[in-house]
C-alpha cells in the first residue's frame, strides 16, 4: 500500500467514526423522547437507517482496503455492529408501517443523496474468510456427483459415426467451398464483361457531368458522416449515450484488480505475523515479568491476610472463583473497605433474603402496572432497546483512545503495533497468573487457620440443596416431554453429506451474483402512499430485501445471533420474475450450502415417519455442521395445499406440512441456517399454516417501465448485442408491458443466435426482431396481479396494514368534520 492511499483510507477512516460519533450521540437524544406523530418517527427513523447504511458502505470498503491487523480488528467489530443496528432499524420501520417495503424519496431529497447510495454492498469478507473452505466444499460436491454419475449437465452426448461417413462429411464440406469459390470468381468474370458490354454500346467519351455527380454524391455522404460524429461526440458528452469503449475493459481497471490481489496478499502477511506475535509476545512477558507479578502478588494477598486478622481477629474467608478471586480484592481499596465488602455485606445478605425478593416482587408488580396505565393513557411510541449500540459505543470509545491521536509515523508497511500487543498480553498473563495464585494462596490461608487459631474448616453446606436442585431439573425435563431419538448417532457428517448428495437433496448454487438481478429504483413510493395508493414494489427495492433478511444475517455470526432473527422466507411471484435466482444469489455470496426441499424432490425418498425423520435430522446435522446453510422448498404451496389435486396424490406432497414449524424451532440464534420457500400460487396454499411457517413474505413484482429498459439493455450487452440508433430500446420495454425478466431473456437469446450476432456490422439490430419473437408468449396479465396483492392483504402483516389504513382515514375524516363544523360555527 502507497503513503497516499494509506493516508486517504486513514482520512476516510476518521471522517467515518465522526459521522458515527455524531450519529450516536442524535441517537441517544433521540432515543429518550417519546413520540406520538407517526410521520415524524418514520422520518426520524428513515434518517438514522440512510446514515447508517452509508457508514456501512464507507466501513466496508475502509475494511477491504485496510493492512493494518489491528485496525481491521476494531474496524470489523463496528461494522458488524453497523450492520446489526440497520436490520434493528428495519425491523422498526416494518412495525411502524406494517410493509416490508419504505420509500426515502423526502428523506433523500433533504440529505441530497441519489438512490443509488441507498443500496446495501455485501461486505467482500463474507467470502475472502471463507474462500479455501468453499472451494474443498465445491470440490468434494463435483466429485461425489461425479462418482455417483448425477452431473448430467456438464456431460455432452455426441453422436457417433464411421470412418466412411466421416469421410463423406469432410468430402461434401470441401466441395461446398470449392463451389462457393467457382461462384464468386465466375461473378467477378460475368461482371467484368458486363461493363465492357455497357462501354462498347455507349461509345461516348466521359465528360465532366459524371465526375460532378460523383463529387456531389461524396461530399453529401461525408457531410453526413461528420455530423453524425459529433452529434454521437454531444450526447457522449451530456451522458445520454455510452462511451465507445464502455464495454471493454480497461486498462486501469486491470491494474485496480492486480493492485487488491496484492493487498489481500499483505493483509493476509500482515494477520499471520500478528497471530504469531501475539504467542511469542505472550511468552517473552511470562520469562521477563511472570515472576515478579507472582511474588508482588502473593506478598499483597499476605499482607490482606495479616491485616484483616488485625482489625478482626480471625483470618478473611477466601473469594471464590465465580467472584473473581483476589481480582476483586486489590480494586483501589483500603483494608477497611475490603473488610467491609468481604465479611460484613455477606452476613447481611444472609439476614434478609426473604424480604429483599418480597420487596423486589412488589416493586416489579408496581412497575408494571404503572406502565399498562401509561401505555393505555397515552399511546407513546419509543424505540426498542439495541444489542448493537453499545457495541459501537465501546468500538468507538476504543477509536477515540488508541488511534484517533496516534503517531504511526514509524509504522510505513502498516504492520501490527508490539506495544499494543504487550499491554494486551500483560492482562491476560496477569488474569492467568492471578489463578495460580489463588490456588496457593487458598492452600495457604488454610495452613494458617489450623496453625494459628487452630480451626478447622466447616464442611460446605448445599450437598443436599445441589441434590434437590438436580432432582427438579430433572423432573422438570420430565414433564417437558420425551426427546426426539436420534436416529443418526453412530453416522459421521461426512458420510450424511455424501447420502443427501447422492439422493439429491444437497444441490449446486448456480454461480449467480445478487447485482445480476437487475432493475430500477421506484421513484414515485413517496408520493403515491400520500394519495393512499399502495405502490408494487420494484425489483430494486427486492434485491435489498434479500440483501437484509438473507445474506447479511448468513455472513455475519454476530449479527445472526444478536439481530432481529428470520427464520423463515417466502418469495411469492408470478413465473419468470428471478425467484429461483434470488435463491442461488444468497447462496453465492454467502457461501452457503443448498438443501433443496421441494415437493417434487422428496416424493419417494425415504419413506414413511420414521424415513422423514432421519431424513429432517440429517439435513438439520449437517446444515448446522456446515453453516452457513440454505433450505430452499420450490413451490412451496404443495406443502401446504388445501386439496391435494388427485395427480399429484402419490407423490404426498404434504409430507413436510407438521414437520416443517417443528424444523424452524429447532433452529437456535447460532445456527445460521435460512428457509427459503419459493411460490407462483400462493393462493392454493391454506394462508393460516403457510403463513405461521414462513415468517417474512415478500411480493417478487413483474418489473415496471424503467426496470424493463434497464433490462433489455443489459441482457442484450450481456448476450453479444450491440446497442445502435436503429435499436429503440424505450419502444421494446413500452411493449413488453406484463413480460417478466424470463421472457425477456428468453426472447434475446432466441434472437441473437451466432449468426445474428456475425451480421450486426452490415444489418443492426431492431426492434421488431424482439417484438416478433415475444407475441408468440403469455405476459403476465393485470388480474394475476391483483390476485397476488389481494392474497398479500390477507396475510398477518397485510391485514394489520389494512386495519391501521382504515383507522387512519376514519381519525382525518373525523378532523376534517369538525373543522368544517367550526366554519360554519364562524359562518353564522
Amino acid at each position: 500500500m502507497s503513503a497516499e492511499e494509506r493516508r486517504m483510507y486513514n482520512k476516510m477512516w476518521h471522517q467515518t467514526q465522526e459521522a458515527l460519533n455524531s450519529l450516536l450521540n442524535n441517537e441517544s437524544q433521540e432515543m429518550v423522547e417519546a413520540q406520538r406523530n407517526q410521520v415524524f418517527i418514520f422520518q426520524m427513523l428513515a434518517t438514522f437507517y440512510i446514515k447508517y447504511v452509508q457508514i456501512f458502505r464507507n466501513m466496508e470498503n475502509i475494511y477491504d482496503q485496510m493492512v493494518h491487523p489491528q485496525k481491521r480488528i476494531l474496524i470489523r467489530k463496528i461494522l458488524d455492529a453497523v450492520m446489526g443496528r440497520i436490520l434493528e432499524l428495519k425491523n422498526e420501520m416494518v412495525e411502524l408501517e406494517l410493509s416490508e417495503f419504505h420509500y426515502f424519496d423526502d428523506v433523500l431529497q433533504d440529505l441530497k443523496l441519489a438512490p443509488q447510495q441507498l443500496d446495501i454492498p455485501i461486505p467482500k469478507y463474507f467470502l475472502k474468510e471463507r474462500l479455501e473452505v468453499i472451494k474443498e466444499r465445491e470440490k468434494l460436491l463435483a466429485q461425489i456427483l461425479a462418482d455417483s454419475g448425477l452431473n448430467v449437465h456438464d456431460v455432452k452426448y455426441l453422436k457417433s459415426m464411421s470412418l466412411d461417413e466421416a469421410i463423406k462429411v469432410i468430402q461434401i464440406a470441401e466441395r461446398a467451398r470449392q463451389g462457393r469459390l467457382r461462384a464468386l470468381f465466375m461473378k467477378q468474370i460475368y461482371l467484368q464483361e458486363f461493363r465492357a458490354k455497357q462501354s462498347k454500346m455507349r461509345g461516348e467519351k466521359a465528360d465532366s457531368t459524371a465526375a460532378l455527380q460523383i463529387q456531389k454524391i461524396w461530399r453529401t455522404y461525408s457531410q453526413f458522416k461528420k455530423t453524425e460524429r459529433e452529434r454521437e461526440a454531444e450526447m457522449i458528452f451530456l451522458g445520454m449515450n455510452p462511451p465507445p469503449l464502455f464495454d471493454e475493459v480497461s486498462a486501469t481497471f486491470i491494474r485496480a484488480e492486480k493492485v487488491n490481489q496484492l493487498r489481500s496478499e499483505v493483509q493476509l502477511k500482515h494477520e499471520e505475523r500478528y497471530k504469531e506475535a501475539l504467542v511469542t509476545i505472550k511468552k517473552d512477558l511470562a520469562l521477563v515479568e511472570g515472576q515478579d507479578f507472582k511474588d508482588s502478588l502473593q506478598d499483597q494477598i499476605r499482607q490482606w491476610f495479616i491485616e484483616c486478622r488485625n482489625l478482626t481477629g480471625t483470618f478473611p474467608d477466601y473469594p471464590d472463583v465465580q467472584e473473581g478471586g483476589s481480582a476483586i480484592i486489590f480494586s483501589d481499596k483500603t483494608p477497611e473497605q475490603v473488610l467491609l465488602k468481604n465479611i460484613l455485606l455477606p452476613t447481611k445478605k444472609r439476614k434478609e433474603p426473604k424480604e429483599n425478593k418480597q420487596n423486589r416482587k412488589e416493586s416489579r408488580k408496581k412497575k408494571g402496572q404503572k406502565r399498562v396505565k401509561e401505555k393505555s393513557k397515552n399511546e407513546e411510541w419509543k424505540m426498542s432497546p439495541s444489542v448493537f449500540l453499545r457495541s459501537m459505543e465501546e468500538g468507538n470509545n476504543l477509536y477515540k483512545d488508541t488511534w484517533m491521536n496516534r503517531d504511526e509515523s514509524w509504522n510505513f508497511p502498516q504492520d501490527y503495533d508490539p506495544e499494543m500487543i504487550k499491554q494486551e498480553k500483560r492482562k491476560e498473563l496477569e488474569s492467568e497468573i492471578r489463578v495460580q495464585v489463588d490456588e496457593l494462596m487458598r492452600q495457604e490461608l488454610k495452613n494458617l487457620k489450623l496453625a494459628v487459631n487452630k480451626e478447622k474448616e466447616l464442611p460446605v453446606k448445599g450437598g443436599k440443596r445441589g441434590k434437590k436442585q438436580v432432582k427438579r431439573k430433572q423432573g422438570k425435563r420430565g414433564k417437558m416431554g420425551k426427546k426426539e431419538k436420534d436416529l443418526l448417532a453412530d453416522r459421521t457428517i461426512e458420510s450424511l453429506y455424501k447420502e443427501l448428495v447422492e439422493e439429491g437433496l444437497i444441490v449446486q448454487a448456480q454461480k449467480v451474483n445478487l447485482s445480476d438481478y437487475i432493475g430500477e429504483y421506484s421513484y414515485l413510493g413517496t408520493t403515491l402512499r400520500q394519495v393512499a395508493i399502495e405502490p408494487m414494489p420494484s425489483l430494486l427495492d427486492v434485491r435489498q430485501l434479500i440483501t437484509l433478511y438473507g445474506i447479511l444475517p448468513l455472513g455475519s455470526a454476530v449479527v445472526h445471533k444478536n439481530a432481529p432473527q428470520v427464520k423463515s422466507l417466502l418469495l411469492a411471484g408470478p413465473a419468470g420474475v428471478g425467484k429461483k435466482m434470488l435463491v442461488h444469489a444468497i447462496c453465492t455470496e454467502t457461501g452457503a450450502n443448498l438443501f433443496n426441499l421441494s415437493a417434487a424432490n422428496i416424493a419417494g425418498k425415504y419413506p414413511g415417519k420414521r424415513g422423514l425423520q432421519m431424513m429432517l435430522q440429517a439435513v438439520l446435522k449437517v446444515a448446522q455442521q456446515l453453516q452457513p446453510s440454505v433450505v430452499w422448498i420450490e413451490d412451496t404451496e404443495k406443502t401446504f395445499y388445501r386439496r391435494v389435486p388427485h395427480a399429484e396424490k402419490l407423490n404426498e406432497p404434504k409430507r413436510l406440512k407438521k414437520q416443517l414449524p417443528k424444523l424452524l424451532k429447532l433452529l437456535k440464534p447460532e445456527d445460521r441456517i435460512l428457509v427459503v420457500g419459493t411460490t407462483q400460487r400462493p393462493f392454493d396454499a391454506e394462508l393460516q399454516s403457510f403463513c405461521r411457517a414462513y415468517q417474512k413474505i415478500v411480493l417478487v413484482p413483474r418489473p415496471d417501465y424503467a426496470s424493463r429498459y434497464v433490462l433489455w439493455k443489459q441482457i442484450i450487452r450481456h448476450n453479444g448485442g450491440i446497442l445502435t440508433d436503429t435499436l429503440n430500446i424505450s419502444c421494446l420495454a413500452k411493449v413488453t408491458d406484463g413480460f417478466t425478466q424470463g421472457h425477456i431473456v428468453e426472447v434475446v437469446k432466441e434472437v441473437l443466435t451466432d449468426r445474428r450476432i456475425r451480421q450486426q456490422a452490415h444489418k443492426p439490430l431492431t426492434a421488431v426482431e424482439f417484438i416478433a419473437a415475444i407475441a408468440s408468449m403469455n405476459p403476465v396479465y393485470k388480474e394475476e396481479e391483483e390476485s397476488f396483492k389481494n392474497w398479500y392483504a390477507k396475510t398477518p402483516l397485510g391485514k394489520r396494514r389494512a386495519l391501521a389504513l382504515t383507522i387512519g382515514g376514519k381519525e382525518k375524516d373525523k378532523a376534517k368534520g369538525k373543522k368544517k363544523g367550526k366554519r360554519q360555527k364562524k359562518k353564522n
